[in-house]
């Protein structure tokens, strides 16, 4: 199977921590990545996680809050440095190419790329990409300023061949291609021969969703409906609920309640708070009482989905595990030495 790779880059909210960077993921989908939030730091968290910045052509920016997008200039003035030549598309609310732009003739003068800055809408769903095999689909959020999360899906799954049957119908290997796609096989006499009876249903198509920064917010439920992994914001506990509420943040149990009512697969927390540093666990705790299958997300991790075990550290053995049991191995990297809040 094609990987569908989350990769945490930073999972910490705007103040950094000595345990935490802040925000930023990479999908890795089908060796292409694509990278959601650029705080600040990220771009050593991308070679700490061993991906290739060659295979980064696509960037999606939440909202423009500094812990979300302030790496971005580091970030492409290395790209610049190492001569890149492929251009770098960014996707963002209104704004951020006002502000990138005179960083970027500044610090990247002359460039060797193009950057391409695409604005989208933050009240409405809509969809920012799509290839022959992803759709990335926005989700307005609330926040202190415009925002969006993002929904990847994977499109395209082909059909898998049935050599035997094939055989038995004289079907010639160049009908292959059409059959994957889901075409019925149309035989030199006419005859239309199902193409159910020729090929076998694809795999499930996965999913992932990423829900940050916002307020408790019950409409997105239908937006992520089913989701394989949800991320969604956890940055504060129960105890800060109130001050959840006035910054427009979520709680670890809020999150827990968006993928139980959404009915998603598993739910990964981020976005802590300084407040929680070496205390991870107590949002753990408050969302898995709403939702059981939750677990922390953690800088240099990686969930693989669609395929078990379904997160896997860079610095410890893979789990060898079911879903159901997962949730009761997944504690931080025991290699990540977790100290007090600077």
């Amino acid at each position: 199977m094609e990987p569908f790779q989350v990769h945490f880059l930073g999972c910490g909210a705007a103040q950094p921590t000595t345990t935490h960077r802040p925000a930023s993921q990479v999908i890795n989908f089908r060796n292409k990545l694509f990278m959601i939030d650029c705080g600040e730091g990220t771009q050593i968290q991308f070679r700490k996680s061993h991906l290739k910045s060659s295979r980064l052509n696509q960037i999606f920016i939440s909202h423009l809050h500094a812990d979300h997008c302030i790496g971005l200039v580091g970030l492409l003035a290395t790209q610049n440095l190492m001569q890149r030549t492929a251009q770098m598309h960014i996707y963002s609310p209104a704004g951020l190419e006002r502000l990138m732009r005179p960083q970027l003739d500044f610090f990247c003068s002359p460039s060797s790329f193009e950057v391409v800055f695409h604005e989208f809408q933050t009240k409405t769903s809509s969809v920012i990409y799509e290839d022959r095999s992803l759709r990335v689909t926005t989700i307005p959020l609330k926040h202190r300023m415009p925002d969006c999360g993002f929904r990847f899906d994977e499109l395209s799954i082909s059909r898998h061949i049935n050599p035997q049957m094939c055989a038995f119908y004289d079907v010639p290997r160049y009908w292959f291609d059409r059959l994957r796609s889901g075409e019925d096989y149309v035989t030199s006499t006419g005859d239309i021969i199902p193409v159910e009876r020729l090929t076998s249903a694809s795999r499930k198509a996965r999913s992932y969703a990423y829900v940050s920064d916002t307020i408790y917010l019950p409409k997105i439920v239908p937006l992520i409906s089913g989701v394989d992994v949800l991320y969604h914001e956890s940055t504060f506990s129960d105890e800060f609920a109130l001050r959840a509420k006035k910054v427009c943040h979520s709680t670890a149990r809020q999150a827990g309640t968006i993928a139980k009512d959404a009915k998603v697969g598993l739910l990964a927390l981020g976005h802590y708070s300084a407040r929680h540093n070496n205390k991870e666990e107590v949002l753990l705790d408050e969302a898995r009482e709403v939702f059981q299958d939750t677990i922390l997300s953690w800088e240099n991790s990686y969930i693989d989905i669609g395929k078990t075990p379904i997160l896997n550290t860079f610095k410890s053995k893979q789990i060898e595990t079911t879903p159901s049991q997962l949730l009761s191995v997944l504690d931080p990297p025991q290699s990540y030495t977790r100290s007090a809040e600077e």
